[in-house]
């Protein structure tokens, strides 16, 4: 068995990233990091490193247990890596769910259709008493 892997495929084998076309894009675009430092979708890994990986709002860590390029059953996921994840990270993670929501002050965003029609009903009066006929006779 290998004691090595590239990062890229062991992202896409220990079901971190969906593809591993994803995985090294992640790498590419510097959200992959081992020891703080952004890592190439060819960085090889072994047991024992702790790698991190931005996905937003959180950064999330795993230690490496198994590094493996071939994609394992998701039984097989707690043999292959731990998860040393802040538990900051995860109350980040629940506040930005919670703030999509309660932060939002009233009035702002697309307006609502008792709004539209105040709006509507604000605007359509002013453009009464205006001929576009006498705009088009009264030029400069």
């Amino acid at each position: 068995m290998n004691d090595i892997a590239r990062i890229d495929k062991w992202l896409w084998a220990a079901r971190i990233y969906k593809t591993r076309s994803i995985a090294a894009d992640a790498c590419k675009n510097g959200r992959v990091t081992i020891k703080g430092i952004n890592v190439k979708p060819s960085h090889t890994i072994k047991a024992g490193e702790v790698v991190s990986v931005k996905k937003s709002p959180i950064t999330y860590s795993f230690k490496v247990l198994k590094p493996i390029e071939q994609r394992v059953g998701a039984k097989l996921i707690p043999e292959v890596y731990e998860n040393v994840t802040d538990a900051k990270q995860y109350e980040l993670l629940e506040m930005s769910r919670i703030s999509g929501f309660v932060d939002r002050a009233r009035g702002t965003g697309r307006p609502t259709k008792k709004d539209r029609r105040q709006m509507d009903a604000f605007v359509d009066p002013a453009l009464f008493g205006f001929d576009e006929d006498e705009d088009e006779d009264n030029t400069f």
